[in-house]
């Protein structure tokens, strides 16, 4: 059994993972990180080494480094949902990923993998307006999402040009819905994907991982996980 760390392990999503983990055939839930919290420890130093071979990160954007800097010290493959995240983070990660293997994603999800796959599609058909649209619970601070702009720029790159069109929803206990529209003077395509629960997000987190687990140093995608189960 692998043995597996989660960092921001009494949030919403590290609850989710924890509870998953604890139940895996393969890996096993050793040790949480939670500020605040008397089930776990509060920082990444306080983690033994020796009991961690993976670690998965749902913290927040003010301690998503000290994650990346003690997996990096101590060898360790790191996954991450951590949302919000800046540009210079990014860059970090490429740093941190010459040493070890890392997976950063602002939606865990699978099938948000595979919608991001399948706008390539749009590459020689980019004749429409496109626009994205996405809904999420009324507690989710960053709009629009991660996952939208992750979208977004998946969309850019397939059609070679900006899509300024972003919207943003925040209502309710929505746990995330997410569409790109493909619109032209005669028809509109819709590209939509919705998660139904939280815990697909976490069960995504910790199939990455299992994935992770078996590759070299670098930075990947969840579209990398996919391309392995279809």
């Amino acid at each position: 059994m692998e043995k597996i760390a989660v960092m921001g392990a009494s949030g919403r999503m590290g609850q989710e993972v924890v509870r998953i983990l604890q139940n895996h055939e393969s890996l096993q839930f050793v040790k949480g990180v939670a500020h605040g919290s008397t089930d776990y420890v509060a920082n990444p130093s306080d983690l033994d080494p020796a009991e961690v071979d993976a670690v998965i990160d749902f913290s927040l954007p003010d301690g998503f480094e000290k994650v990346l800097e003690w997996c990096v010290e101590h060898s360790k493959p790191l996954v991450s949902g951590t949302t919000g995240i800046t540009d210079d983070q990014l860059n970090k990660i490429k740093d941190a990923a010459e040493k070890i293997p890392v997976l950063w994603s602002p939606n865990m999800s699978l099938g948000i993998a595979v919608l991001r796959k399948a706008l390539a599609v749009f590459t020689k058909a980019n004749w429409f307006d496109f626009a994205i649209e996405e809904f999420h619970h009324n507690k989710k601070v960053d709009r629009p999402s991660g996952t939208a702009i992750h979208l977004q720029k998946a969309l850019e790159h397939r059609i070679g040009r900006e899509v300024t069109e972003v919207s943003a929803l925040r209502g309710g206990g929505i746990y995330g819905v997410h569409s790109v529209f493909a619109m032209s003077e005669d028809e509109v395509l819709e590209f939509k994907h919705s998660a139904l629960n939280r815990s697909v997000f976490a069960s995504g987190a910790v199939k990455s991982c299992e994935w992770l687990l078996g590759q070299k140093n670098g930075v990947y995608i969840l579209e990398d996980v996919i391309n392995e189960r279809i």
